[in-house]
């Protein structure tokens, strides 16, 4: 069962499903670069939910010997765009925000689907003044490539540490 079949979860559960995705050739494929892991975890649209994600992904990137300063990135970046999507956006239509990490070699994409917002993510202009508004740049400046998309959910913030990925930044 994938996390998008599962229900929303009790309030303060997180569960973590690694999906078996064909298009991606998810698990123990042979072929080159076809190796593929996919782990998504659905929680409340509460900003007490950062903490726990943050905790889980670096749980199972560390646990799969990816290196230290992936792994610290891809905390940092998941924290990112979980807040902004708390701070900025609507929940699912299940109340919850969607986090998907996936893992091709030491190439580590993150990403984080919302309901949507009034306007579309972008980093905020450099300004001394502001106390906040840098997530987005601090994903930028930490990313291989980043970029926004829109699902028949709502929007798909996503970045990719440690290489390229599949898609294309926008």
């Amino acid at each position: 069962m994938t996390s998008d079949d599962a229900s929303s979860p009790e309030p303060g559960a997180l569960s973590v499903d690694v999906d078996d995705d064909d298009d991606l050739d998810v698990g123990e494929s042979s072929g080159p670069g076809a190796d593929s892991i996919i782990c998504t975890v659905r929680v409340p649209a509460d900003p007490s939910s950062v903490g726990r994600v943050r905790h889980e992904i670096v749980t199972d990137l560390s646990a799969r010997d990816l290196p230290e300063d992936l792994v610290g990135e891809a905390e940092i970046v998941a924290s990112e765009l979980l807040t902004n999507a708390v701070r900025h956006a609507r929940p699912l239509s299940d109340g919850t925000i969607r986090v998907r990490w996936k893992i091709r070699g030491d190439v580590v994409e993150v990403e984080v689907t919302d309901g949507g917002g009034a306007t579309v993510p972008k980093p905020a202009p450099r300004t001394v003044w502001l106390s906040s508004g840098r997530g987005l740049r601090i994903v930028r400046s930490m990313a291989h490539e980043w970029g926004v998309t829109e699902d028949r959910t709502g929007n798909v913030v996503w970045a990719t540490l440690g290489g390229p990925s599949r898609r294309r930044a926008t």
